[in-house]
């Protein structure tokens, strides 16, 4: 399935989310979901993008390690849904939203923790979320100085001279 489609499944069902084990559930599949597509723009992603992919997959898995997995059924996973990923510029600004809204979603778990555990998972969880989405700004910017770069190199070399 398309990266932008399970993000937007994701957005879905954290908005939906009725009790705090349901949200953490569903935290834990955007964070996977991340990771995953983290993985991916690292394997075949552009090349300017792939070091931040990385860093995307890791941060977005201690953001995993960090709650308790969920109790999943094998289809249920949506980052093991992931095959495609059409657009890097489209993805990203989506995995940008749901990872705020994951972080926005953990404040309000954390603030009103029943129990010491359950607050400190969110709060290192927030700590995740946001640096995850810190490298997905990284790579829109470095993916528009690419754009940027590409679409100077095709005015110059459409100029009748090619001098400048």
């Amino acid at each position: 399935m398309d990266a932008v489609r399970l993000i937007l499944t994701s957005r879905r069902a954290l908005a939906g989310g009725a009790d705090v084990a349901e949200m953490m559930a569903e935290v834990w599949q955007a964070q996977a979901l991340a990771q995953a597509i983290g993985s991916r723009l690292a394997v075949s992603g552009p090349p300017e993008l792939r070091g931040e992919a990385l860093g995307l997959t890791e941060l977005a898995g201690r953001g995993c390690g960090v709650l308790d997995p969920p109790e999943l059924d094998p289809g249920d996973l949506r980052a093991a849904q992931l095959t495609e990923l059409a657009d890097a510029r489209e993805t990203l600004l989506c995995l940008g939203g749901l990872l705020g809204e994951v972080g926005i979603a953990l404040v309000g778990m954390a603030s009103a923790a029943a129990d010491e555990t359950t607050y400190w998972q969110c709060m290192e969880a927030i700590d995740a979320a946001d640096e995850s989405r810190d490298r997905v700004r990284e790579m829109l910017r470095k993916l528009a100085a690419r754009e940027e770069v590409l679409r100077e190199s095709g005015n110059e070399s459409s100029s009748p001279s090619g001098a400048l």
